[in-house]
Protein backbone atom coordinates (compact mmCIF):
# COMPACT_ATOMS: atom_id res chain seq x y z
CA UNK A 1 0.00 0.00 0.00
CA UNK A 2 3.37 2.23 0.72
CA UNK A 3 3.87 1.74 -2.59
CA UNK A 4 1.23 2.40 -4.65
CA UNK A 5 0.90 5.89 -2.56
CA UNK A 6 4.56 6.30 -3.82
CA UNK A 7 3.89 5.62 -7.74
CA UNK A 8 0.53 7.81 -7.64
CA UNK A 9 2.72 10.95 -5.99
CA UNK A 10 0.98 10.82 -2.22
CA UNK A 11 3.26 10.60 0.63
CA UNK A 12 2.42 7.29 2.72
CA UNK A 13 3.03 8.93 5.93
CA UNK A 14 -0.13 11.43 6.02
CA UNK A 15 -2.44 9.11 5.57
CA UNK A 16 -3.51 5.86 7.51
CA UNK A 17 -4.87 2.73 5.81
CA UNK A 18 -8.45 2.67 7.36
CA UNK A 19 -8.58 6.36 5.39
CA UNK A 20 -6.82 6.02 2.30
CA UNK A 21 -9.50 2.98 1.75
CA UNK A 22 -12.37 5.64 2.54
CA UNK A 23 -10.92 7.57 -0.49
CA UNK A 24 -10.13 4.92 -2.64
CA UNK A 25 -13.64 3.74 -2.61
CA UNK A 26 -15.27 7.49 -2.97
CA UNK A 27 -12.75 9.20 -5.80
CA UNK A 28 -11.83 8.39 -9.20
CA UNK A 29 -9.90 6.67 -9.45
CA UNK A 30 -8.49 7.73 -6.22
CA UNK A 31 -5.20 7.50 -4.23
CA UNK A 32 -4.30 3.90 -4.71
CA UNK A 33 -4.53 4.17 -8.76
CA UNK A 34 -4.28 2.34 -10.92
CA UNK A 35 -5.58 -0.31 -8.54
CA UNK A 36 -9.18 -0.93 -8.09
CA UNK A 37 -11.29 -0.43 -5.21
CA UNK A 38 -11.68 -4.25 -5.24
CA UNK A 39 -7.80 -4.60 -5.28
CA UNK A 40 -7.51 -1.43 -2.76
CA UNK A 41 -9.95 -3.50 -0.50
CA UNK A 42 -8.36 -6.52 -0.93
CA UNK A 43 -5.33 -5.00 0.03
CA UNK A 44 -6.61 -3.65 3.10
CA UNK A 45 -8.31 -6.80 4.69
CA UNK A 46 -4.49 -8.05 4.81
CA UNK A 47 -2.99 -5.70 6.47
CA UNK A 48 -2.14 -6.21 10.38
CA UNK A 49 -1.73 -2.36 11.22
CA UNK A 50 -4.73 -0.75 9.05
CA UNK A 51 -5.28 2.15 11.79
CA UNK A 52 -1.72 3.24 11.76
CA UNK A 53 0.74 5.20 10.44
CA UNK A 54 3.36 4.06 8.39
CA UNK A 55 6.34 3.53 10.28
CA UNK A 56 8.93 2.65 7.41
CA UNK A 57 11.67 4.78 6.70
CA UNK A 58 12.13 6.31 3.32
CA UNK A 59 14.83 4.07 2.12
CA UNK A 60 12.06 1.44 2.22
CA UNK A 61 9.40 3.44 0.69
CA UNK A 62 12.03 3.74 -2.38
CA UNK A 63 12.17 -0.10 -2.08
CA UNK A 64 8.42 -0.15 -2.24
CA UNK A 65 7.72 2.58 -5.00
CA UNK A 66 10.07 0.97 -7.33
CA UNK A 67 8.34 -2.23 -6.85
CA UNK A 68 5.09 -0.87 -7.37
CA UNK A 69 5.90 1.15 -10.34
CA UNK A 70 7.23 -2.17 -12.08
CA UNK A 71 4.69 -4.31 -10.75
CA UNK A 72 1.36 -1.83 -9.95
CA UNK A 73 -1.23 -4.79 -9.96
CA UNK A 74 0.91 -8.21 -9.48
CA UNK A 75 1.47 -8.93 -5.88
CA UNK A 76 3.66 -11.90 -7.06
CA UNK A 77 6.02 -9.24 -9.44
CA UNK A 78 5.94 -6.69 -6.22
CA UNK A 79 7.90 -9.53 -4.11
CA UNK A 80 9.66 -10.36 -6.90
CA UNK A 81 11.47 -6.79 -6.65
CA UNK A 82 11.63 -6.55 -3.29
CA UNK A 83 13.70 -9.77 -2.78
CA UNK A 84 15.72 -9.43 -5.60
CA UNK A 85 17.01 -6.24 -3.61
CA UNK A 86 16.76 -7.34 -0.58
CA UNK A 87 19.36 -10.55 -2.24
CA UNK A 88 21.35 -7.81 -3.64
CA UNK A 89 21.87 -6.52 -0.27
CA UNK A 90 22.61 -9.90 1.05
CA UNK A 91 25.45 -10.36 -1.57
CA UNK A 92 27.02 -6.66 -0.56
CA UNK A 93 26.98 -7.90 3.06
CA UNK A 94 28.21 -11.07 2.03
CA UNK A 95 31.16 -8.99 0.17
CA UNK A 96 32.32 -6.87 3.09
CA UNK A 97 32.20 -9.35 5.90
CA UNK A 98 34.83 -11.06 3.38
CA UNK A 99 36.57 -7.32 3.43
CA UNK A 100 36.06 -6.96 6.94
CA UNK A 101 37.27 -10.21 9.06
CA UNK A 102 40.52 -10.08 7.98
CA UNK A 103 40.72 -6.26 9.39
CA UNK A 104 39.84 -7.97 12.91
CA UNK A 105 41.91 -10.65 12.20
CA UNK A 106 39.58 -13.54 11.81
CA UNK A 107 39.10 -16.10 9.08
CA UNK A 108 36.89 -15.71 6.00
CA UNK A 109 35.17 -18.85 6.84
CA UNK A 110 33.31 -16.70 9.87
CA UNK A 111 31.12 -14.92 7.23
CA UNK A 112 29.11 -18.38 6.67
CA UNK A 113 28.01 -18.21 10.62
CA UNK A 114 26.02 -15.34 9.29
CA UNK A 115 25.24 -15.78 5.56
CA UNK A 116 24.44 -19.85 6.07
CA UNK A 117 21.98 -18.95 9.56
CA UNK A 118 18.56 -20.43 9.66
CA UNK A 119 17.02 -17.34 10.52
CA UNK A 120 19.01 -14.89 8.79
CA UNK A 121 17.76 -17.02 5.58
CA UNK A 122 14.16 -17.45 6.43
CA UNK A 123 13.39 -13.73 7.55
CA UNK A 124 15.73 -11.76 5.14
CA UNK A 125 14.87 -13.41 1.77
CA UNK A 126 12.04 -15.41 2.71
CA UNK A 127 10.02 -12.96 4.64
CA UNK A 128 11.91 -9.79 2.84
CA UNK A 129 12.64 -8.32 6.34
CA UNK A 130 14.99 -5.29 5.68
CA UNK A 131 17.41 -5.58 8.30
CA UNK A 132 19.04 -7.21 5.10
CA UNK A 133 19.38 -3.54 3.87
CA UNK A 134 20.45 -2.08 7.06
CA UNK A 135 22.99 -4.92 7.96
CA UNK A 136 24.76 -4.21 4.44
CA UNK A 137 24.74 -0.43 5.23
CA UNK A 138 26.25 -0.91 8.78
CA UNK A 139 28.59 -2.92 7.51
CA UNK A 140 29.97 -0.68 4.56
CA UNK A 141 29.64 2.28 7.00
CA UNK A 142 32.18 -0.13 9.16
CA UNK A 143 33.96 -1.06 6.24
CA UNK A 144 34.44 2.86 5.60
CA UNK A 145 35.82 3.71 8.91
CA UNK A 146 38.70 1.11 8.38
CA UNK A 147 40.02 2.67 5.60
CA UNK A 148 39.40 6.21 6.80
CA UNK A 149 36.96 7.47 4.34
CA UNK A 150 34.38 8.97 7.33
CA UNK A 151 32.64 11.11 4.55
CA UNK A 152 31.68 7.25 2.76
CA UNK A 153 30.95 6.09 6.13
CA UNK A 154 28.42 8.60 7.61
CA UNK A 155 26.98 8.13 4.37
CA UNK A 156 26.60 4.62 4.49
CA UNK A 157 25.32 4.91 8.29
CA UNK A 158 22.68 7.18 6.97
CA UNK A 159 21.60 4.55 4.67
CA UNK A 160 20.98 2.19 7.48
CA UNK A 161 19.44 4.35 9.48
CA UNK A 162 16.98 5.74 7.17
CA UNK A 163 16.14 1.84 6.62
CA UNK A 164 15.17 0.97 10.42
CA UNK A 165 16.46 3.74 12.92
CA UNK A 166 18.67 1.20 15.02
CA UNK A 167 21.54 2.20 13.88
CA UNK A 168 21.40 5.55 15.20
CA UNK A 169 23.35 3.90 18.21
CA UNK A 170 26.24 4.01 16.65
CA UNK A 171 27.35 6.96 16.93
CA UNK A 172 27.82 7.46 20.93
CA UNK A 173 30.26 4.58 20.30
CA UNK A 174 32.10 6.79 17.87
CA UNK A 175 32.92 9.42 20.22
CA UNK A 176 35.74 8.07 21.89
CA UNK A 177 37.11 6.29 18.41
CA UNK A 178 36.95 9.65 16.34
CA UNK A 179 37.04 12.33 19.00
CA UNK A 180 34.96 15.24 19.84
CA UNK A 181 34.87 17.40 16.30
CA UNK A 182 35.78 14.44 14.08
CA UNK A 183 32.27 12.96 15.29
CA UNK A 184 30.52 15.90 15.21
CA UNK A 185 31.17 16.50 11.52
CA UNK A 186 30.60 12.40 11.14
CA UNK A 187 27.40 12.70 12.62
CA UNK A 188 26.94 16.30 10.64
CA UNK A 189 27.02 14.02 7.03
CA UNK A 190 25.08 11.24 8.64
CA UNK A 191 22.07 13.65 9.85
CA UNK A 192 22.16 15.58 6.40
CA UNK A 193 22.00 12.62 3.81
CA UNK A 194 19.01 10.98 6.22
CA UNK A 195 17.16 14.36 5.76
CA UNK A 196 17.83 14.31 1.77
CA UNK A 197 16.97 10.74 1.83
CA UNK A 198 13.59 12.20 3.76
CA UNK A 199 13.32 14.80 1.38
CA UNK A 200 10.58 14.08 -0.56
CA UNK A 201 8.02 13.67 2.46
CA UNK A 202 8.96 16.14 4.80
CA UNK A 203 6.03 17.71 6.61
CA UNK A 204 5.20 19.20 9.83
CA UNK A 205 2.54 16.07 9.70
CA UNK A 206 5.44 13.50 8.72
CA UNK A 207 7.21 13.87 12.26
CA UNK A 208 4.29 13.80 14.49
CA UNK A 209 2.49 10.80 12.30
CA UNK A 210 5.93 9.19 12.64
CA UNK A 211 6.55 9.97 16.10
CA UNK A 212 3.12 9.00 16.88
CA UNK A 213 4.45 5.72 15.61
CA UNK A 214 7.19 5.35 17.78
CA UNK A 215 4.97 6.27 20.70
CA UNK A 216 2.89 3.16 20.21
CA UNK A 217 6.43 0.98 19.65
CA UNK A 218 7.53 1.74 22.84
CA UNK A 219 4.15 2.07 24.80
CA UNK A 220 1.64 -0.01 23.40
CA UNK A 221 3.07 -2.87 21.32
CA UNK A 222 4.32 -5.79 22.75
CA UNK A 223 5.59 -9.58 22.00
CA UNK A 224 8.13 -12.25 23.09
CA UNK A 225 10.07 -9.63 25.36
CA UNK A 226 12.28 -10.10 28.31
CA UNK A 227 12.99 -7.82 31.38
CA UNK A 228 9.69 -6.06 30.27
CA UNK A 229 7.79 -9.19 30.81
CA UNK A 230 9.02 -9.72 34.04
CA UNK A 231 8.29 -5.94 34.99
CA UNK A 232 4.80 -6.08 33.79
CA UNK A 233 4.04 -8.95 35.99
CA UNK A 234 4.89 -6.89 38.65
CA UNK A 235 2.93 -4.24 37.48
CA UNK A 236 -0.27 -6.36 37.55
CA UNK A 237 0.37 -8.07 40.96
CA UNK A 238 1.24 -4.20 41.94
CA UNK A 239 -1.95 -2.04 40.49
CA UNK A 240 -4.29 -5.18 38.72
CA UNK A 241 -3.27 -3.26 34.65
CA UNK A 242 -0.42 -3.57 32.72
CA UNK A 243 1.69 -0.45 33.41
CA UNK A 244 3.16 -0.90 29.81
CA UNK A 245 2.76 3.65 29.47
CA UNK A 246 5.32 3.91 32.28
CA UNK A 247 7.36 1.26 31.72
CA UNK A 248 7.62 1.53 28.27
CA UNK A 249 9.07 4.81 29.09
CA UNK A 250 11.34 3.76 31.95
CA UNK A 251 12.88 0.89 29.72
CA UNK A 252 13.89 3.59 27.01
CA UNK A 253 15.89 5.60 29.76
CA UNK A 254 17.62 2.41 30.79
CA UNK A 255 18.43 1.73 27.44
CA UNK A 256 19.95 5.14 26.71
CA UNK A 257 21.68 5.07 29.94
CA UNK A 258 23.23 1.73 29.44
CA UNK A 259 24.76 2.87 25.82
CA UNK A 260 26.00 5.77 27.51
CA UNK A 261 27.58 3.55 30.45
CA UNK A 262 29.26 1.30 27.67
CA UNK A 263 30.51 4.10 25.53
CA UNK A 264 32.55 5.91 28.08
CA UNK A 265 33.48 3.00 30.03
CA UNK A 266 34.59 0.18 27.34
CA UNK A 267 38.97 -0.08 27.64
CA UNK A 268 40.76 0.53 25.16
CA UNK A 269 38.07 1.20 22.23
CA UNK A 270 39.23 0.85 18.79
CA UNK A 271 37.82 0.24 15.43
CA UNK A 272 38.65 -3.39 15.17
CA UNK A 273 36.76 -3.79 18.53
CA UNK A 274 33.51 -1.79 17.66
CA UNK A 275 31.41 -4.29 16.12
CA UNK A 276 32.26 -6.51 19.88
CA UNK A 277 30.48 -3.44 21.32
CA UNK A 278 28.04 -3.04 19.12
CA UNK A 279 26.32 -6.21 19.81
CA UNK A 280 26.31 -5.41 23.37
CA UNK A 281 24.58 -2.08 22.40
CA UNK A 282 21.69 -3.49 20.44
CA UNK A 283 21.71 -6.61 22.92
CA UNK A 284 21.07 -4.31 25.42
CA UNK A 285 18.72 -2.09 23.51
CA UNK A 286 16.59 -5.58 22.69
CA UNK A 287 16.95 -6.69 26.40
CA UNK A 288 14.94 -4.25 27.54
CA UNK A 289 13.03 -3.48 24.25
CA UNK A 290 8.63 -4.27 24.99
CA UNK A 291 8.43 -5.66 21.48
CA UNK A 292 11.21 -8.64 19.58
CA UNK A 293 10.49 -10.23 16.62
CA UNK A 294 12.31 -12.80 15.26
CA UNK A 295 14.28 -11.01 12.91
CA UNK A 296 15.34 -8.12 14.75
CA UNK A 297 17.88 -10.79 15.70
CA UNK A 298 19.60 -10.95 12.33
CA UNK A 299 21.80 -7.61 13.03
CA UNK A 300 23.16 -9.17 16.57
CA UNK A 301 24.09 -12.55 14.02
CA UNK A 302 25.85 -10.18 11.72
CA UNK A 303 28.14 -8.55 14.46
CA UNK A 304 28.74 -12.25 16.53
CA UNK A 305 30.84 -13.13 13.38
CA UNK A 306 33.30 -10.38 14.68
CA UNK A 307 33.34 -11.95 17.98
CA UNK A 308 34.04 -14.95 20.06
CA UNK A 309 30.42 -14.61 21.39
CA UNK A 310 27.82 -17.16 20.04
CA UNK A 311 25.14 -15.95 22.50
CA UNK A 312 23.61 -14.44 19.17
CA UNK A 313 23.84 -17.45 17.10
CA UNK A 314 21.97 -19.60 20.32
CA UNK A 315 19.12 -16.88 20.23
CA UNK A 316 18.21 -17.24 16.39
CA UNK A 317 18.00 -20.98 16.92
CA UNK A 318 15.31 -20.42 19.74
CA UNK A 319 13.80 -17.52 18.94
CA UNK A 320 11.28 -18.62 16.11
CA UNK A 321 9.65 -20.05 19.17
CA UNK A 322 8.09 -17.15 19.48
CA UNK A 323 5.94 -17.84 16.40
CA UNK A 324 3.78 -20.61 18.58
CA UNK A 325 1.63 -17.07 18.99
CA UNK A 326 0.66 -17.43 15.83
CA UNK A 327 -0.74 -20.69 15.97
CA UNK A 328 -4.41 -19.38 16.37
CA UNK A 329 -6.34 -17.12 15.64
CA UNK A 330 -6.63 -15.15 18.91
CA UNK A 331 -2.90 -14.73 18.92
CA UNK A 332 -1.51 -16.06 22.42
CA UNK A 333 1.95 -16.20 23.64
CA UNK A 334 3.14 -18.91 25.26
CA UNK A 335 5.21 -17.23 28.33
CA UNK A 336 6.86 -20.98 29.05
CA UNK A 337 8.57 -20.99 25.53
CA UNK A 338 9.55 -17.39 25.96
CA UNK A 339 11.00 -17.84 29.59
CA UNK A 340 12.56 -21.05 27.85
CA UNK A 341 13.98 -18.61 25.11
CA UNK A 342 15.17 -16.49 27.16
CA UNK A 343 16.67 -18.77 29.72
CA UNK A 344 18.70 -20.75 27.54
CA UNK A 345 20.48 -17.25 26.31
CA UNK A 346 21.19 -15.60 29.41
CA UNK A 347 22.53 -18.48 30.64
CA UNK A 348 24.90 -18.48 27.44
CA UNK A 349 25.31 -15.17 27.49
CA UNK A 350 26.57 -15.38 31.41
CA UNK A 351 29.12 -18.19 30.77
CA UNK A 352 30.58 -16.52 27.77
CA UNK A 353 30.82 -12.98 29.74
CA UNK A 354 32.11 -15.12 32.58
CA UNK A 355 35.04 -17.14 30.33
CA UNK A 356 35.97 -14.08 29.00
CA UNK A 357 36.82 -12.48 32.24
CA UNK A 358 38.96 -15.38 33.26
CA UNK A 359 40.38 -15.65 29.86
CA UNK A 360 40.91 -12.35 27.73
CA UNK A 361 41.55 -13.29 24.56
CA UNK A 362 42.00 -10.47 21.41
CA UNK A 363 38.17 -11.00 19.29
Amino acid sequence: MDGALVVAGQNPYLQRPDEILTAADSAAPGPLAPLSAAQAQDLYTRLNSPHYYSVYPSVCQAAFGLASKLFPTSEQGFVIVLRLLLLAAEAGTALLLLRLLPYVGLPASRALHYLLNPLVIVEMTGNLHFEALLICGLLAALWALTRGRWALSAAALAGAVATKLLPVLVLPLLLRRLGGWPLLRYASITAAVVLALFAPFLSADLLRHLGGSLDLYFHKFEFNASFYYLLRAVGYWHTGYNQIARLGTFLALATAAGILVLATTERRPTLANLPRTLLFTFTLYFALATTVHPWYITTLVALSVFTRYRYALVWSALIPLSYAAYQTSSYSENLGLVTLEYGVVAAVFAWEVTRSRQKPQPD
